[in-house]
């Protein structure tokens, strides 16, 4: 039987937070044209250092179509190609026990994230303003509105997590705005690791031009 610490437990208020970004590469870019909107990639962190940040995406910082299901790293993955990637860091109070289900969607995404592959064809659905699901793909909001959805804390009733968008997230009443600016400015990342992380990007291209 439950004790009364388990139950409070499980019903006190946490936190999962959604990281919307624009890197301005030339994909985000020509996704800006058709939407207009800031931000045009999300992911969803389950900690405010965003250590746990998860997507779908470029697997490599220079091939946008290698894409799928990713574990994203905003020191040394593909943001650190992008330094002055723009963000808005929302925040969504859930209970303890919806976190807990919210990481184990996510956790059977990474366990068969060889299965998945990125729903490009569900952006056009977006713009269509239809709903074109593909079985085992999705793209960056879809999966952040799907993991909420399975996890127990979703926010739409009705509207299929094929036709969310980053903007979506922006003007939800349940999202809270926790930081807004450039990425590597936001106060909560660890500033060693990302004095190291700029360090070895400057001592990379100093070795490039060095055998060019």
């Amino acid at each position: 039987m439950p004790t009364m610490n388990d139950m409070t437990s499980s019903q006190s208020p946490t936190y999962i937070y959604i990281l919307l970004t624009n890197t301005g590469t030339v994909f985000t870019r020509l996704i800006k044209c058709f939407t207009g909107a800031p931000y045009n990639h999300a992911s969803i962190s389950l900690d405010p250092q965003l250590a746990e940040l998860y997507s779908f995406g470029r697997k490599e910082a220079r091939n946008p179509l290698n894409a799928g299901f990713v574990r994203e790293d905003v020191y040394y993955g593909t943001y650190r190609y992008f330094p002055n990637t723009t963000c808005e860091l929302l925040r969504l109070e859930v209970t303890a026990r919806q976190k807990e289900a919210v990481k184990a969607v996510i956790d059977y995404f990474n366990r068969n994230k060889e299965r998945y592959s990125y729903n490009l064809l569900g952006l056009l659905g977006v713009l269509l303003k239809r709903d074109l699901q593909i079985e085992n793909a999705c793209f960056c909001s879809q999966f952040v509105a799907e993991v909420l959805s399975k996890g127990g804390a979703g926010l739409w009733n009705d509207r299929p997590s094929a036709l969310v968008t980053p903007q979506d997230f922006r003007q939800h009443g349940r999202l809270e705005t926790v930081y807004e600016g450039r990425l590597h400015d936001y106060p909560e990342l660890d500033k060693h690791k990302l004095y190291l992380a700029q360090a070895n990007r400057y001592h990379a291209r100093t070795a490039a031009l060095k055998v060019n």
